[in-house]
């Protein structure tokens, strides 16, 4: 017993002492965490504040794009993923269940209000998951759909809210915007924000995304903010706004007159563009195919922006700046006469042909021919001005070269120019390449007093965080022309819509003078040569108005569209109908004035030749046309307006007869009166400026011999007004 006794005094003993151990070295560490504030090496402080500190992130939306109105055409929006939570575990309250109790009057009532069958809907409800989704059917759900099913009050029916990229205008030039979206679920390593994909919403992705902020908080385990708590905020930064050149309600209006085109003619291909020859600024372009920025359904059909990506044969739209070259150069003369039909340009060469399969019209008139649209005229124009000097001349309107619209993937064109024939043929449009673009940015040279503007779409690039803006000024990409030429070229390609032998009738507005020109040009075969057949063609126009101070150009090619052949119908019907409605509407649009055409009394013209001038003259007069007789008397041999022509009352009509001419007073006339007496008089006209004669070389009564040299200055009725104001305030006489 005694031994037991002192066994367990020594173990008690041994207990005492360990005991005490660890008592003093737990004092000694707690003394020394509450001296520190440290745990293996560790500030307790700083664990306890994790434990507490919670984050969250503050996202930043992405940039808008507006048109230059500010009119929306892309914007972030929030959009909704339907849910159906499956698993009965995760209601507690039988009276309030969190999950979908019946799948079959589920499935019924969701099949009204996304686009799955109720069959398949009931399918994913009746699966054994915790939760399923609906695939595309449920995704990107708009709000008033949201709110749809939520007013069903369907048992586990729930959502997922998200953001989303949105178009509200449709197809509105797709691929100039292109489109963004978030990546796909199986894109490893992507963050789940949204991104250009193509278009500008690409090229311009770095400043349309915006960078996320952040905050942080204490909070306690259910994330609940503390009373008291200290919260640190870093702000989102959003992205930049950009503000873009188009106009909502003229690209709306070429959306339109494309599609109805599309549907009725089916062709392989529309471009089309309007733009602002005073700056450079595209108000409206857009192509077909196309595709749906939402869906992007259509897609698949064209990855390109072909106004900037594709290159085609022009055909006869360049021969505007042929003959911008000529006049330019001092070579062409209206009156002067080529013969049509056909032109070699060596013996190696198969012959140039005029497009009435060479026939031609005889010996015709230079003016003519440009309305007429020869190709043999344009050759014969060629030899005058020389093959070097319109190679320089494509330099200066700079073709072969990008616009550098700061577009992605644009392509310069090619101009062939090795061998004679290529030369000629470029003259007219064939085999040299361009860009839809760069036919726009040559056509501000003619319609803005020969200054060329380069192209833009970007008008300007807003931040909205520290509000400052940078904006795009118009640029001059170079001057190919003069005035004097810009504005000669212009008056001629008027003629081409309203001259009798234009080919231009149908581009005709009314209440707007319009200018421009017709192309039909053929299409490259890839086994060699061009392809043939009714409809194997690319049918254009480019044009401007109002001709007397264009506000406009536009731009329209169609290929290969389904022509009625029967009824014979051309290409420049679809054309037009894009061109003409646009064009109009626009015009309307900007509040451009139409001009006002007083109605007037019209008349087929009869035929005067072999009759006695004084008869012709008295049948005239009748009939309230103003003749003007060239020659002494006699028999008529020549007139102009030609017989059957339509005219209206008080124009002037000429007649050639015999003997000596003696030369009228022409002041007051209108360029195309003295185009037409010079022709049957024989002489040759140099004309100088615009609107009507104020002044003439020869003085009235002179007597005139064939092929002599007549210099005629014009003036438009304002320059006249300001001459005469000018006068009275210096007390001068008026030229």
């Amino acid at each position: 017993m005694i031994t037991n006794k002192k066994n367990r005094n020594i173990g008690a003993a041994i207990f005492f002492i360990l005991f005490s151990l660890l008592f003093f070295v737990l004092m000694i560490r707690f003394i020394t965490i509450q001296y520190t504030g440290e745990a293996e090496g560790k500030e307790l402080a700083a664990k306890a504040a994790e434990l507490y500190l919670h984050e969250g992130v503050l996202k930043a939306h992405r940039g808008h794009i507006y048109d230059q109105n500010g009119q929306v055409i892309a914007e972030d929006t929030d959009s909704y993923t339907l849910v159906a939570v499956l698993d009965e575990k995760l209601t507690n309250d039988k009276d309030k269940p969190r999950h979908v109790v019946d799948p079959k009057e589920t499935a019924t009532q969701l099949a009204e209000l996304i686009d799955m069958s109720e069959a398949d809907i009931y399918e994913r409800l009746t699966k054994d998951r915790k939760q399923v989704e609906f695939g595309a059917a449920g995704k990107d759900l708009p709000y008033n759909v949201k709110q749809k099913i939520e007013d069903l009050k369907l048992p586990g029916i729930t959502f997922i809210k998200d953001t989303k990229r949105f178009y509200p205008n449709g197809i509105f030039a797709s691929h100039l915007i292109g489109y963004a979206q978030k990546p796909d679920p199986d894109e490893k390593n992507k963050q789940p924000v949204i991104e250009g994909k193509m278009g500008l919403e690409q090229s311009y992705n770095d400043l349309l995304t915006g960078k996320d902020g952040s905050i942080q908080y204490e909070g306690d385990i259910w994330n609940y903010i503390l009373p008291n708590s200290e919260k640190h905020v870093k702000e989102p930064e959003n992205g930049q706004d950009i503000y873009l050149t188009l106009d909502k309600k003229i690209q709306t209006f070429l959306e339109d007159a494309m599609t109805k085109v599309d549907e009725q003619y089916k062709p392989e291909n529309i471009m089309a563009i309007v733009a602002d020859p005073k700056t450079g600024r595209i108000l409206a372009m857009g192509q077909r195919p196309t595709f749906h920025p939402d869906t992007r359904e259509g897609i698949e059909q064209s990855w390109h922006n072909e106004i900037i990506e594709t290159t085609f044969e022009p055909g006869s739209t360049m021969k505007i700046f042929s003959l911008a070259a000529a006049v330019d150069k001092g070579v062409f003369n209206p009156n002067d006469k080529f013969p049509s039909g056909q032109y070699r340009v060596d013996s190696k060469s198969p012959p140039i042909n005029d497009h009435n399969n060479g026939v031609g019209w005889g010996p015709i008139t230079y003016l003519e021919g440009v309305q007429r649209s020869s190709n043999v005229g344009f050759a014969y124009l060629l030899e005058k001005m020389g093959t070097e000097t319109w190679r320089e001349y494509m330099d200066k309107f700079k073709f072969g070269m990008k616009t550098n619209i700061a577009l992605p993937n644009e392509v310069p064109g090619k101009i062939l120019y090795n061998y004679p024939i290529e030369k000629v043929t470029s003259v007219y449009g064939q085999g040299t390449t361009v860009t839809a673009m760069q036919m726009v940015q040559a056509m501000t040279a003619i319609a803005n007093d020969g200054v060329m503007m380069k192209p833009y779409v970007v008008d300007k690039i807003v931040n909205p965080n520290d509000g400052t803006v940078k904006e795009t000024k118009p640029e001059v990409a170079g001057k190919p022309i003069s005035k004097e030429t810009a504005r000669e070229v212009i008056d001629i390609l008027e003629t081409v819509i309203t001259g009798e032998h234009g080919t231009g009738e149908r581009y005709k507005i009314d209440g707007y003078q319009v200018a421009g020109k017709t192309g039909t040009a053929q299409i490259s075969d890839p086994k060699g040569g061009y392809l043939e057949g009714h409809n194997n063609y690319i049918f254009s126009f480019l044009g401007l108005a109002p001709a007397e101070d264009p506000q406009l150009i536009m731009y329209v090619m169609v290929q290969q569209p389904k022509l009625n052949v029967e009824d014979n119908e051309n290409g420049s019907v679809p054309v037009s109908m894009i061109f003409n409605t646009v064009m109009k509407s626009s015009l309307q649009y900007l509040n451009i004035e139409p001009e006002k055409i007083p109605e007037a009394k019209t008349i087929n013209l009869s035929d005067y030749k072999t009759t006695n001038s004084e008869v012709a003259l008295k049948d005239l007069k009748e009939k309230k046309m103003v003749p003007v007789l060239i020659g002494t008397g006699g028999n008529v041999a020549a007139q102009l307006p030609a017989s059957e022509s339509q005219i209206i009352e008080g124009e002037k009509v000429f007649l050639r007869t015999e003997g000596k001419i003696t030369l009228p007073d022409l002041t007051g006339w209108s360029k195309r009166e003295v185009l037409n007496y010079a022709e049957l008089a024989g002489i040759k006209v140099d004309i100088v400026g615009q609107g009507y004669v104020y002044k003439q070389s020869l003085k009235p009564k002179t007597i005139i011999q064939a092929g002599e040299q007549l210099t005629v200055n014009f003036e438009t009725p304002k320059e006249s007004l300001n001459k005469l104001k000018q006068s009275k305030e210096n007390d001068e006489p008026v030229d």
